[in-house]
């Protein structure tokens, strides 16, 4: 298993294609848990709309896909991150750094690397016609720690439903060429550093976006 600490993951080379952020509210099932006044929440690149419109297709009748998170700002995934590890560091004081860098990673990217700070990655699940949401066996958001690994996609600790119905969001966003953070089964990316290590690309097709203001986003230049 490739974590989001593992050096290679940072030494892919940094690309920006310019592809636009839309705002995926009105294309796709939204809920609003994160929402925040701004609106940045539902914010993706083109791209990857596009690709979740084609899993949504592939979907099962019945069934569609509720997105919950895609951009974040950097603030915000800093303060995700420190809160984590601070978090572990309380509840394991013999935990060297090291392992508490790695542990904090299972659940939320270091910065530097961060694939929400792209616009390229989307945290997800499925919900009936109605939108309310099937057993996935944990909720979005559940942390290792708590959760004793069952929020890891590939867990066995999961009821065979729930284990089914991560099989069948997993096949249609494979399907439209999204993959997959393996310890958070909701966590799905497209065109950044994770997403092209795990393709073999050597360079993202998305680099990390700073937002010049609330109403008008706006892609970064290209990283030097």
């Amino acid at each position: 298993m490739i974590l989001l600490s593992d050096p290679a993951v940072a030494a892919i080379g940094a690309g920006e294609n310019g592809e636009e952020l839309v705002d995926a509210r009105g294309l796709l099932r939204v809920d609003e848990r994160a929402a925040e006044p701004s609106g940045r929440f539902a914010l993706l690149r083109s791209g990857v709309v596009e690709r979740l419109l084609k899993a949504q297709a592939a979907l099962p009748g019945g069934l569609q896909l509720l997105m919950i998170e895609g951009y974040r700002p950097y603030d915000a995934q800093l303060a995700i991150f420190t809160g984590y590890r601070d978090q572990l560091r309380g509840r394991y004081p013999d935990w060297s750094d090291e392992r508490v860098h790695v542990e904090t990673t299972k659940f939320v990217s270091p910065v530097e690397v961060a694939p929400h700070s792209t616009g390229g990655a989307v945290d997800l699940t499925l919900c009936d016609s109605g939108g309310h949401e099937i057993d996935m066996g944990t909720p979005v958001d559940a942390t290792p720690d708590d959760s004793n690994n069952a929020c890891f996609t590939a867990a066995v600790n999961i009821s065979p439903e729930a284990a089914r119905n991560r099989r069948i969001l997993s096949d249609a966003l494979t399907s439209a060429g999204l993959i997959n953070y393996p310890t958070e089964w909701w966590h799905w990316s497209y065109g950044e550093r994770y997403w092209a290590l795990m393709t073999g690309k050597s360079t993202t097709l998305y680099g990390p976006i700073r937002l010049q203001d609330e109403h008008r986003p706006r892609t970064a230049p290209a990283p030097p």
